[in-house]
């Protein structure tokens, strides 16, 4: 298994962040095992063969590839 994380200091202020990166996820058919949330971060388990795909997509998907 493998942990990938979003991390910012206005997830409580932003709603939907998590609905998101949850999408973002599933859209690469990545399968989430566990979630785990705290005011500034959301953690998912991942199979550790798609750590690489996931970060990826979510660092695409949140707009950080630019």
């Amino acid at each position: 298994i493998a942990k990938v994380s979003i991390v910012g200091a206005g997830m409580q202020s932003h709603p939907g962040v998590a609905a998101r990166m949850f999408k973002i996820l599933a859209d690469k058919n990545i399968n989430i095992e566990m979630i785990s949330t705290s005011p500034i971060r959301i953690s998912c388990v991942i199979k550790k063969s798609k750590i690489k795909e996931a970060v990826r997509a979510l660092h695409s998907g949140f707009g950080l590839s630019k």
